[in-house]
Formats: structure tokens, sequence, C-alpha cells
């Protein structure tokens, strides 16, 4: 697949999504900026090994539910805001 020059351009300015692969072969893990169409393609890890897979990357957000205030930290139900009590 040929890569368009629009999509350089957003990768060379860190606005092409960033996904993480692990390797079934020496089971590395490691992060790739590539298109959302190409997200779910196999991937060669560092090592050269193909055929690594995409991985469910987990992220939280600070921020806070209907009803519920930070009570310091970085959100209500953060472990943080429990030791600044």
């Amino acid at each position: 697949m040929e890569v368009s020059s629009a999509w350089q351009e957003k990768q060379e300015e860190g606005t092409v999504p960033l996904y993480e692969y692990r390797c079934p072969e020496c089971t590395t893990t490691f992060e790739l900026r590539r298109p959302a169409e190409l997200s779910s393609a196999p991937a060669a890890c560092p090592e050269g090994h193909e055929g690594a897979r995409r991985l469910l990357s987990v992220f939280a957000t600070p921020g806070r539910s209907a009803g519920q205030v930070p009570a310091g930290g970085c959100g209500a139900g953060c472990a943080c805001a429990a030791a600044a009590h």
C-alpha cells in the first residue's frame, strides 16, 4: 500500500494514531504509528520478526462521573485522592 504525502505530514506532526503491538516470537511489546486502516495488520517487531499483533491499549482519563466532585488528586476515584485525606 502506498503512503500518501498527507499521511507522512501527519506522522511528522505526531497526529497519526499510536498503536501497541506484541511479537509472538520474542514477546517484545512495542508502539507503532500507522494509519487507522493498517492498525489491525500484522507488523514487524524491532527485532525483525514478522507477525506482531495489535494489543488492546488500556488508558484512563481524569474526570468525574455525574454527581461526583473530585476530592483532590487527579480524580475522585484516584488512589492519589485517597492519599490526600
